[in-house]
């Protein structure tokens, strides 16, 4: 790739330069990682290489693949590189496959494409291989199925199958595991790498996550506002950054190794607008050591250090930073903590308490009559207790029956089985009244800040709504609203403002001001951060971090980046298939799993430090999350125990035939028969890695 820039006309005439001069090679059998925050351009410059933007596109530079420009090739010259040449794997499989032909059609179709001679049976069979390689259960009826019938997961294994069909030498793969669970990221990065040596193909790599770049990427280029500022081995990009982005997206990621040791480094303001770019470097206006002249001239990619050639740089000030008159850890210094006295003082009584919860729905079957045909046990038996001052982290994968926890909290009614009290009182039998001071005293913070505000309404009334609804006068809502904004870091002057006039992370602060406005004992924090950038996650944390303090808050965070949760809380409760199999305070359990879930959880979580994530060992699980409708005897996590697959036929016996109970263990609970046993999942994994 050399000089491609990539431009979208708009109506009013300003183009979006979404690419604007990168150029990288790529060799045969490596794996390049490229990262940055979102419109940065990663994806549209991948798409170039496929072909696959629209008409209205104007690109510009060049694409060679083997000697061959790829740009000005019609489609039918590009269908047959394509596939064969190239292939991609994209971010979202269920939209990139076709719903009404079956999986094992789709990879027939892509070999029959490039072969014309294979026939019809042949290319059937070449299909249900494929599936086998990349670990798709059951191969043959599989290959029969329809794309919905496929876990995300396996959506994800079918499009790496139809990608290493016709062993392509370069596979493109489009933030392949965004969507997925930690556990199933694990997999198909295992997948992508066994492909990649099935194939000899090189991979692009295009991802957010550092940790993932760390741990397979041989080089990284990172792209910030449509244009790469850094290029160089992954060793070296991490250990020794030059470009003051690449120092600041670094030190912003929380690492599960360090993570609650440390603050996270926020990277303050936003990228600029594609359509109307400020002059010199575009980083220019959120760089700390900014100068005169990064204002005016936006310096080249180069390199800046003669022991590492092969290390670029776009910053005029890098040969500062590579010679050690700019410290790194200077550049983007850690924010300090809440000062002692500003802390709130708190007692023990408890604030959430959770006995045996269970929520059971029924599976219903048919259109006009339908009939019952099963129950979804969304939540079987959830016990947790969360005290003043405290964050108690909730998490597990997809499925496993979080959100639908909180939510039985939330909504305050008697549940189904067991008990829920809140500062002392039992939701089953409160009266309106005191349930009303409850909802006041309990507030939520949901995923999507945008999809949870009205749109129609400035910030300052969506900020004091809950206070409307607990019949606050309009002047004690108004004198309200600035103290909330200039508590959670936006400018009281932006209260006549509407949401779509801000940043995802002010949105995310905006919803923190309104769940705040009632003066809350306990904020429920659904996934806050999983949809922000990690730059901006940084300090939307570290404000959460601060508001508990200042507050004395109590958190139920529900989260599936472990790191994240490592970061904010003080307990953690680990959740499978509606029921928890691990709690305790957040060091013990992290630093010494003992539930072979638990286990294979942390080892699956990526951390962005290639020296120690490439010396890890993975405990991989098979297979995805069991639909919560399947009965389950005795253990419900045996069917993916790596611990199971390694006991004598007596201990096998009990975890069929009795589901284990919390029980002590140090200062944690475990559910596991076996707990005395659990190292042998280590020593298993580590034989079966050398």
């Amino acid at each position: 790739m050399r000089d491609l820039s990539v431009t979208f006309p708009q109506r009013d005439g300003s183009p979006v330069r979404a690419v604007r001069g990168i150029s990288y090679d790529v060799h045969p059998g490596e794996f390049l990682g490229i990262v940055g925050e979102s419109g940065s351009g990663k994806s549209v410059s991948s798409l170039a290489v496929m072909g696959l933007l629209p008409s209205t596109a104007e690109i510009t530079g060049s694409i060679e693949f083997e000697g061959t420009s790829l740009l000005g090739m019609d489609d039918a010259k590009l269908s047959r590189i394509r596939g064969k040449g190239l292939a991609m794997v994209f971010q979202d499989p269920l939209s990139a496959l076709t719903p009404v032909y079956t999986v094992g059609d789709q990879i027939s179709e892509a070999l029959r494409l490039h072969d014309a001679k294979l026939s019809s049976q042949a290319a059937a069979a070449r299909a249900v291989e494929l599936l086998k390689v990349v670990g798709i259960p059951d191969a043959e009826r599989r290959a029969k199925a329809f794309p919905h019938e496929y876990s995300g997961g396996m959506r994800q294994r079918a499009m790496i199958a139809m990608a290493i069909a016709n062993d392509p030498k370069v596979i493109l793969a489009d933030e392949p595991t965004t969507a997925l669970d930690v556990t199933i990221q694990a997999q198909i990065l295992e997948v992508l790498e066994k492909a990649k040596e099935i194939t000899g193909a090189a991979v692009v790599l295009i991802t957010h996550d550092l940790g993932v770049v760390a741990g397979h990427a041989d080089r990284v280029g990172v792209m910030y506002a449509g244009k790469l500022v850094e290029l160089g081995t992954t060793a070296e990009v991490f250990a020794a950054p030059q470009m003051p982005y690449t120092i600041g997206l670094l030190r912003s990621v929380p690492n599960m190794l360090t993570a609650g040791t440390q603050r996270l480094v926020p990277l303050e303001g936003r990228p600029p607008s594609l359509a109307n770019l400020p002059k010199g470097c575009p980083f220019a206006a959120r760089c700390p050591i900014a100068i005169d002249e990064c204002r005016e001239i936006e310096p080249a990619l180069a390199p800046h250090d003669p022991v590492f050639p092969q290390h670029e740089a776009a910053c005029v000030r890098a040969n500062e930073i590579v010679d050690g008159a700019l410290e790194r850890s200077e550049i983007f210094p850690r924010p300090e903590s809440l000062p002692a006295e500003e802390r709130a003082e708190t007692d023990s009584a408890p604030v959430v308490e959770v006995e045996g919860l269970k929520r059971h729905f029924p599976l219903m079957r048919g259109g006009v009559f339908p009939r019952r045909v099963g129950t979804v046990r969304a939540v079987d038996g959830v016990s947790f207790t969360l005290r003043p001052g405290r964050t108690l982290g909730l998490v597990g994968e997809s499925g496993c029956g979080k959100t639908t926890t909180i939510l039985e909290i939330m909504e305050m009614t008697a549940p189904q089985a067991g008990s829920i009290r809140i500062e002392g009182t039992d939701v089953a039998s409160a009266s309106k009244k005191q349930i009303k001071a409850l909802r006041r005293d309990v507030q939520i913070v949901f995923q999507d800040p945008m999809g949870a505000i009205d749109p129609r309404l400035p910030i300052g009334e969506v900020i004091t709504e809950p206070l409307w609804v607990q019949g606050a006068p309009k002047a004690e809502r108004d004198a309200r609203v600035a103290e909330l904004l200039d508590l959670v870091g936006l400018d009281p002057a932006m209260a006549d403002r509407y949401p779509h006039e801000f940043s995802g992370g002010q949105r995310q602060r905006i919803g923190i001001a309104r769940a705040l406005s009632t003066n809350p004992a306990v904020l429920i924090l659904d996934e806050p951060v999983s949809a922000l950038d990690v730059s901006i996650q940084a300090g939307v944390i570290n404000l959460l971090e601060d508001l508990k303090d200042r507050l004395g808050l109590s958190y139920l965070f529900v989260a599936h980046d472990l790191a994240v949760v490592r970061q904010i809380a003080d307990d953690v409760a680990v959740m499978y298939l509606g029921a928890v199999v691990e709690q305790g305070p957040i060091a013990e359990v992290f630093n010494d799993p003992r539930h072979p879930y638990t286990k294979a959880l942390i080892s699956a979580a990526p951390i962005p430090d290639p020296e120690i994530e490439r010396r890890r060992t993975r405990i991989l699980l098979k297979g995805d999350l069991p639909s919560p409708t399947q009965e389950i005897s005795g253990c419900r996590f045996r069917t993916r125990c790596p611990l199971y697959e390694l006991l004598d036929e007596p201990a096998q016996e009990l975890c069929r035939s009795s589901d284990p109970a919390l029980t002590p263990h140090g200062r944690a609970k475990v559910a596991c028969h076996h707990v005395d046993r659990s190292a042998l999942v280590e020593e298993a994994a580590l034989a079966a890695a050398s």
